[in-house]
């Protein structure tokens, strides 16, 4: 995705946890949006997840988060697992669970984790992805689009 690129359609998921199925137009339009990809098997999506976290808590009233498990390998398919994870994970936040790559193809996206932000009229303003520290950056990015 470029920047400035509308958001893509939330459709093809084979699952929702923590909501009922949502569309983009669920979304869009009340306030920014961070859509964020993680598998069970990525240690750095784990290890930056109390950062998503403290984003979802932070930020509660003024921007949407949604979680999108996107699975690296068949043990990753295991809907109970990704369960677990996201317990473990405290992920409260919606997850749409894309074990046919729908999302994943729609968002272009190749590894996680990976973060797309959108603003409130469903453009892509920021986009980055794989570890590397990069939560401050996300951090700046997500005030300057809360203005």
């Amino acid at each position: 995705m470029k920047l400035r690129d509308p958001m893509p359609e939330l459709d093809g998921a084979t699952g929702w946890l923590n909501s009922k199925p949502m569309e983009k137009t669920d979304i869009i339009g009340n306030k920014p949006t961070l859509i964020h990809f993680w598998s069970v098997s990525c240690d750095s999506c784990k290890s930056d997840m109390p950062k998503v976290n403290t984003f979802r808590d932070a930020y509660r009233d003024r921007l949407n988060i949604i979680a999108i498990h996107m699975p690296r390998s068949e043990s990753d398919l295991n809907l109970d697992q990704v369960r677990i994870v996201a317990k473990e994970q405290k992920i409260s936040q919606p997850i749409i669970v894309d074990n046919e790559h729908a999302l994943t193809d729609a968002f272009r996206t190749r590894y996680v984790p990976a973060y797309y932000l959108f603003d409130h009229e469903g453009k892509l303003r920021h986009f980055q992805g794989g570890n590397g520290g990069g939560i401050n950056m996300l951090r700046k990015r997500i005030n300057r689009v809360l203005g």
